[in-house]
C-alpha cells in the first residue's frame, strides 16, 4: 500500500436540516494511518460532518445531502452502498460510553455474531484479541462473563472500542470519546490511539485543544459549518494560514 495514499476523499460536501444548511461545501482528503482532530466551537459542524462518514445522518429524517465522500474510492453514498457493510468498516465511538446489558464477553462477540461467525473458540479467539487491542484485557480476563455495565466509565469507553475493533473497521470515527471521563481515563485512550492508528485510519472530534495537539497528525478547523483549514497539527497550533483558526486557538472566542 502506498503511505499517502487517500483512504477518504470528501468532495464538495453540503448537509442540510430541513432548510437550515449545517455543512458547506465541505472539501477534506484524509491519508491512512493518520489521526485527523476536528475541532471548533459547538455547533460547528464537526459532529455533523463525522456523521456524514459512516452515513449515521440517514437516521435523521430532514437530513439532505449532496456532494460526494469516497472511502478507498467507492462513493458511499452512490446507489449500490450497503449501509450496514460501510458501517462495518467504518465505525463509530461516541461520547459517552454505551456497553450493551449483558457481559463483557457477550459485548465483544456481539459483532461477530450478527456478522455469522459462530463457533466458540473463534469468539473466544476475536473476544481476547479485542480486549487485547484496546488495553483493556489485563484487567477484564478474570470477569469476562460479568455485566459490562460493572466497569468504571473509562473501562467502558475501552469496552466499546474493543467491541468496535471485533468487526475489523478500517476507520474508527471518535466523536468526543473521552469527554465524560476523568484524566486518567482520558490519558489512557489517548494512548491507545497512538497504538491503534499502526492499523486503522482514527477520525476524532474534540474540545480539547491540548488533546487535539497531542494525539492528532492533522487538525481540521470547522466555524459554522465551513471548513476553514486543514494541515499538519504542528502547523495549526503554531502557524494557522487562517486568522479565524488562530482567533480560536488562542481563546479569542469559542
Amino acid at each position: 500500500m502506498v503511505a499517502e495514499k487517500h483512504k477518504i476523499k470528501v468532495e464538495k460536501l453540503n448537509l442540510f436540516y430541513g432548510d437550515n444548511q449545517a455543512l458547506h461545501n465541505v472539501e477534506l482528503d484524509i491519508k491512512s494511518n493518520n489521526i485527523v482532530a476536528l475541532i471548533g466551537p459547538s455547533g460547528c459542524g464537526k459532529s455533523t460532518f463525522l456523521r456524514t462518514l459512516n452515513r449515521m445522518n440517514d437516521l435523521i429524517d430532514i437530513v439532505r445531502i449532496n456532494g460526494s465522500i469516497y472511502v478507498d474510492g467507492q462513493d458511499i453514498y452512490g446507489s449500490d452502498t450497503d449501509v450496514v457493510s460501510l458501517r462495518k468498516k467504518v465505525g463509530m465511538v461516541f461520547q459517552r460510553p454505551n456497553p450493551f446489558p449483558m457481559s463483557i464477553y457477550d459485548n465483544i462477540a456481539y459483532g461477530p455474531r450478527i456478522h455469522g461467525t459462530k463457533k466458540k473458540s473463534v469468539l473466544d479467539e476475536i473476544v481476547e484479541k479485542s480486549l487485547q487491542q484496546a488495553a483493556l484485557w489485563d484487567e477484564v480476563k478474570d470477569r469476562l462473563n460479568k455485566s459490562a455495565l460493572g466497569l468504571s466509565g473509562g473501562q467502558q469507553q475501552r469496552l466499546c472500542i474493543a467491541r468496535l475493533l471485533a468487526v475489523e473497521p478500517d476507520v474508527l470515527l471518535m466523536d468526543e470519546p473521552t469527554s465524560a471521563l476523568d484524566p486518567i481515563s482520558t490519558l489512557k485512550v489517548e494512548e491507545l490511539t497512538q497504538t491503534l492508528k499502526e492499523k486503522y485510519t482514527i477520525i476524532i472530534v474534540t474540545h480539547n485543544m491540548q488533546q487535539a495537539a497531542r494525539i492528532s497528525d492533522y487538525t481540521s478547523f470547522f466555524l459554522n459549518g465551513l471548513l476553514i483549514e486543514t494541515d499538519q497539527t504542528d502547523k495549526i497550533f503554531t502557524t494557522p494560514s487562517d486568522q479565524r483558526t488562530e482567533d480560536y486557538i488562542t481563546g479569542r472566542f469559542g
